[in-house]
């Protein structure tokens, strides 16, 4: 959503090109370049600095007459110092500048304080919205009646001499022999300035004939007018020519009701500003008045207030605190990781809740239910952090009371039938909305009614203790182990894949095989361990739990000590995981692997707008092998490097065969894992593969996924700004299904956003989903940053993201990844085609 004008800053009307050349450029040279840019006006740089500004308006202080003017260095005709202005200031603020200096042009500084674009008067009016009031301000208002009318046979010098000296923007010419008007501005004496031919009468120089409005139309049909034939100047017409009005004038006159508006705003803000101060004197007595205890601190952790409340349950009184950090309460109950978590959560979601130990003053420990509450004022770069808490622990010792008779095994105090029904319950639902696996492993010991009877029911019980104990000792954290009854133990686990929970089988027989010492007997015992696997054994509790208790069984039956899984069709995949582990290094080598292409469309203009580059595997006995089963081998193997730079050589090939046939298709894309920027040599690998094929680096484009920044931020922040150095484009890609943190979008060099297909496959019917589009792709433009939606396969689709002013589509809607052949006859037909309007 577009931010209310008044709140609008510089960053959000700006322009961010910038023309400059070196203080020696000749003028010519320097009006020349203007003209190829299309600008109004150039910046002079002197040793990386920018030192002065050339506009159109400065050509009439030059002296024409010599036929030395056009080499004058720029530096010697330029004005300085340049004004400018940060790009995070406010465009009113900017609106005031331009008014205290009386200029047009202002350069904007970007957050490190080097040059980002121009802001002129033209880009603040023309984001101000106010088409409906000239439409009722008639033209006879603004334009000028003194006109400054000349002769056909007039010498060009002596024209602008009287422009300078009238500080004239334009004169009117007329032509006695065929009884014509024309006009010269000061645009046609920068055209002047580039002409080869020396100089003529200033006929020669006119433009005619003349582009005229009726003195009764109003300023908006003038601003048209001027827009839709690409003028600066109107003559107004009654029965005769009795004036002529210029884009500066609407200008000013725009700016004049900008003016206004702004002073109204002024006073709106000033109204504003004392409700908020009667707020925060509310706010206060309210905090104070509150029975929870409240901290408020810097982003640093410096506590700078702390209510009363606090001071009755910590026992610590206000001063005691302040310019502290809230370390001075930790326990030791909590590990470094349970912080790290809290604060990663507070970090990307703006808030934690949850239990958390403390100690008092005294060195009492109490439970309390915390909040903190990350603080962002939109107009101050400042963050706070608001904790606020209660003290729970009569209450979690009550709950613990409770929780544990109902949900625990009296014996071994592991969890119970019913409590491990209830997780596995939960563990369900979310691995069913996240598409995860989950293992249910049933263990039974051996012989176990043996030693019951021969040394006793209090041996067996003890035997049954140290079982749990051993298995909870290599027990992953999130797993669950339970104890039904008797000597049957339930494991409730969290696998990545199937190898995982193999291992970890294997684990708890070694654990459960070694010799136990009970009493003064030493015993030795085993398990037959069973295990399903949600969804390929089942996909509710009762299927997964029959399922295992069945693999169980059938472990005994094959010999005890031993571990079954459920289905013999997750042996038949391990043996093709290893089939493919032996292939992977060959197929690199034997250069079994193919890029796809599928491009991107440019919603603007139909056109191509760059390339993603796909990796497919034809295994010559495998078949295609899916991308998501390959990669994460080729991790685990080692060998993800060595495919990306397979993948980076190839994508470098096929540029240059790009450049050698002259396809313009923008970027082509190529996806990098997170293990080769971890490295810290995906640079250095890149900038060598590109000066092997000569190939440009603003043609190449990295995209990486949120993953790959979580746990080496700084080291991965240096590899993308080696490779923006270079010049190859950054992308985030699969943005909102990660962390989405807007952190990245300013600390990293990210050029792209791609919003997740996810996201996009729910657009324009599901609320939410087209909400976070929205938001998305308001907050990239407000960033500056390059938005592509993947996955768009329908209409639907398509014209929502164009409602939103998406950059860019990527789908089946417009092209499916293809091979290599095809991409071509693809970018061939889409070149005859017409484009979208």
């Amino acid at each position: 959503m577009n931010q209310p004008r008044r709140h609008q800053k510089v960053s959000d009307v700006f322009s961010q090109k910038l023309v400059s050349c070196p203080a020696h450029t000749p003028l010519v040279d320097a009006v020349r370049l203007m003209h190829v840019h299309n600008v109004t006006a150039i910046f002079i740089k002197h040793e990386q600095s920018v030192v002065g500004i050339w506009t159109e308006a400065d050509c009439l202080k030059i002296d024409i007459s010599s036929p030395l003017y056009k080499n004058l260095a720029i530096h010697e005709v330029m004005s300085a110092p340049v004004i400018t202005v940060p790009n995070q200031c406010s465009v009113s603020d900017a609106t005031l500048r331009f008014q205290q200096h009386g200029i047009r042009h202002l350069l904007v500084m970007d957050s490190e304080n080097q040059p980002a674009g121009m802001l002129n008067l033209s880009d603040i009016v023309h984001n101000q919205g106010l088409d409906h009031y000239l439409q009722f301000r008639p033209i006879h208002e603004q334009y000028r009646t003194d006109l400054e009318i000349v002769d056909a046979q007039t010498p060009i010098e002596e024209v602008v001499q009287l422009m300078r000296a009238g500080r004239l923007d334009s004169v009117l010419v007329y032509n006695r022999e065929l009884e014509l008007h024309g006009i010269i501005t000061q645009r046609d004496i920068v055209e002047l300035i580039i002409q080869t031919e020396w100089l003529n009468l200033c006929w020669q120089y006119a433009s005619y004939p003349l582009i005229e409005i009726d003195c009764e139309s109003s300023l908006f049909d003038a601003y048209r007018t001027m827009t839709d034939r690409n003028v600066r100047h109107l003559v107004v017409r009654d029965d005769e020519i009795c004036g002529v009005i210029s884009y500066a004038d609407l200008i000013t006159e725009i700016e004049s009701a900008y003016c206004c508006e702004l002073e109204r705003a002024i006073e709106q803000r000033d109204i504003a500003l004392q409700k908020s101060q009667r707020n925060l004197f509310l706010a206060n007595k309210i905090i104070d008045a509150s029975l929870d205890g409240i901290m408020l601190t810097r982003k640093d952790g410096t506590i700078i207030q702390v209510n009363p409340a606090f001071t009755k349950l910590t026992g610590f009184a206000e001063h005691e605190v302040i310019g502290k950090r809230p370390n001075i309460l930790s326990s030791t109950k909590h590990s470094r990781s349970f912080y790290q978590k809290m604060w990663h959560a507070i970090e990307y979601e703006g808030v934690w809740q949850g239990e958390i130990c403390n100690c008092k003053k005294d060195g009492e420990e109490f439970v309390e239910w915390l909040t903190i509450i990350q603080i962002k004022d939109p107009n101050f770069d400042e963050v706070l952090y608001a904790a606020i808490f209660s003290d729970i622990t009569e209450r979690k010792r009550a709950e613990e009371k409770i929780a544990q008779l109902a949900y625990y095994d009296e014996l071994t105090g592991l969890p119970n039938r019913r409590l491990f029904h209830d997780r596995l319950s939960i563990a369900l639902s979310s691995a069913k909305r996240n598409h995860d696996l989950l293992a249910v492993m049933f263990i039974d010991l051996d012989r176990f009614k043996e030693v019951n009877d021969s040394l006793g029911h209090d041996a067996g019980d003890n035997l049954l203790q140290q079982v749990a104990e051993r298995i909870l000792s290599i027990l992953p954290e999130g797993d669950t182990l339970a104890r039904l009854g008797g000597d049957e133990f339930v494991l409730l686990c969290e696998v990545n894949r199937v190898e995982t929970l193999l291992n970890f089988a294997e684990q708890v027989l070694q654990q459960v095989s070694m010799p136990l010492a009970i009493n003064e007997h030493v015993v030795a015992i085993t398990a037959s361990i069973g295990a399903a696997v949600y969804p390929d054994d089942g996909v509710d509790s009762a299927t997964l739990l029959k399922h295992a208790d069945i693999a169980m069984y059938r472990a005994k039956e094959v010999g005890r000590n031993s571990f079954q899984l459920f289905k013999p069709a997750m042996n038949a995949r391990s043996l093709e995981r290893l089939a493919m582990m032996s292939r992977l290094q060959s197929a690199i080598e034997s250069d079994e692997f193919e890029l796809y292409f599928q491009p991107k469309q440019q919603l603007n203009s139909g056109k191509i707008l760059g390339v993603e580059a796909l990796l497919r595997w034809h295994e010559p006995n495998l078949g295609v092998i899916s991308p998501a089963k390959f990669i994460p081998l080729a991790e685990e193997l080692g060998l993800i490097v060595k495919l990306d730079l397979w993948v980076i050589e190839q994508a470098c090939k096929e540029l240059e065969k790009w450049q050698q046939q002259g396809i313009e298709a923008g970027r082509l894309a190529i996806n990098i894992s997170a293990n080769h920027l971890r490295q810290g040599q995906l640079a250095s690998n890149v900038e060598r593969l590109l000066e092997r094929y000569d190939v440009d680096p603003h043609k190449l484009e990295v995209e990486l996924t949120e993953s790959c920044f979580i746990s080496h931020f700084s080291e991965a922040k240096q590899e993308l700004l080696a490779l923006k150095k270079l010049g190859v484009h950054i992308t985030l890609d699969d943005f909102g299904t990660g962390y989405s943190a807007l952190s990245y979008l300013t600390k990293l060099p990210i050029d792209t956003l791609k919003i997740d297909a996810s996201f996009i496959a729910k657009v324009p019917d599901e609320y939410g989903n087209s909400e976070i589009v929205t938001a998305i792709i308001s907050l990239a433009k407000s960033l500056s940053i390059h938005v592509v939606a993947e996955g768009v396969e329908k209409v639907e689709q398509l014209n929502y993201l164009r409602s939103l002013n998406c950059d860019t589509i990527q789908g089946y809607y417009f092209c499916r990844p293809i091979a290599k052949q095809q991409w071509y006859d693809f970018y061939l037909n889409t070149e005859k085609e017409p484009k979208l309007g």
